[in-house]
């Protein structure tokens, strides 16, 4: 019998990669024919940060995380390994401090930031660069997954699908009928073409209230991300916003200023209240759900675990079981 997965965002996805590569046949339920802006992974930075992630994440979310490059690179996604670079203005020196205590990296001075990134010479007296850290192109990436699970025999069928029975429930948000204790964090973002910026890695701009991240995607374009409102708004992002974003990718590089705008785009982000996933049993669903900001970090390793649950009954350290 078909394992039904209902959600096919990077969730649903990779749980389906995981249980068909270990010979389950399975079948992915979505509201649509393809991977698209009703996921909020199709909004993700796609970045493979775990490390920078752990100034604010617990424990699990760096360990876990660590899976992910290697993971989804074996799915076939082009994993980019060329590490991140966090830097600042001389104004916010101290939040620098603060980023380099918590986060390993080999530390640069002026010199060391501009042979890192030459686009940045002079700009910056301090970088920090965390070399084993990578990132993907978030849309190329749900796109080939999705085609090379129909390759491999996964059935997708276009539906709401149903959130009762034998079935996988990965749908992020709209899975608060079942999970009330969701909260949707928003998340805004900005897609630019700056030919002339030749950025060729995953950059922190940090900053006390509004960091900002640049992560090229080839081709003079760049994602600039984003914004975290507690809010489970999912409609257009706000001008203050935009504002922060666009003037924060100006003082990382004046030459944004001259960038074409391509898209400005926002959703809102599945989160626990301790911003934790968890997969939770409820009767005969699975639940799998609240990545929060860690969508692509964290899906491959959730993924993982619900195979080995249900394959080989190993209980995920993550299991909620109990819940409710």
């Amino acid at each position: 019998m078909s394992l039904r997965i209902i959600g096919g965002g990077v969730m649903g996805l990779a749980v389906a990669a995981e249980l068909s590569a270990r010979g389950r046949a399975v079948t992915v339920v979505d509201r649509m024919a393809q991977a698209g802006p009703h996921h909020c992974s199709w909004w993700a930075g796609g970045m493979l940060a775990p490390d920078c992630e752990g100034l604010t994440a617990e424990e699990p979310v760096v360990r876990l995380g660590r899976e992910a490059a290697g993971w989804w690179a074996r799915q076939g996604a082009q994993v980019i390994r060329r590490g991140t670079l966090a830097v600042a203005l001389g104004r916010d020196r101290a939040e620098f401090d603060r980023f380099a205590r918590h986060v390993p990296g080999m530390a640069l001075d002026a010199d060391g930031v501009a042979a890192l990134e030459p686009e940045l010479a002079g700009r910056f007296a301090r970088g920090l660069h965390v070399e084993a850290e990578a990132h993907l192109d978030p849309r190329a990436t749900l796109q080939g997954l999705r085609d090379r699970l129909a390759a491999r025999g996964v059935v997708f069928e276009t539906g709401e699908g149903r959130s009762e029975g034998a079935v996988i429930d990965c749908r992020g948000l709209s899975a608060r009928d079942a999970m009330p204790d969701l909260r949707g964090v928003r998340g805004e973002m900005a897609v630019l073409r700056a030919p002339e910026v030749e950025i060729t890695r995953p950059v922190r701009l940090l900053h006390p209230r509004y960091p900002l991240y640049v992560v090229p995607r080839g081709q003079g374009l760049f994602m600039l991300g984003a914004t975290q409102i507690e809010s489970e708004g999912r409609g257009p992002a706000t001008a203050r916003s935009v504002l922060e974003l666009l003037s924060a990718a100006y003082a990382l590089h004046p030459a944004f200023g001259e960038a074409e705008v391509l898209e400005i785009g926002a959703d809102a982000r599945p989160a626990f209240p301790d911003n934790l996933p968890r997969i939770r049993r409820r009767g005969e669903t699975i639940h799998v759900n609240g990545l929060f900001r860690h969508g692509f970090l964290l899906a491959p390793a959730m993924a993982r675990m619900v195979a080995d649950w249900l394959c080989d009954g190993i209980r995920p350290e993550v299991c909620d079981e109990d819940h409710g």
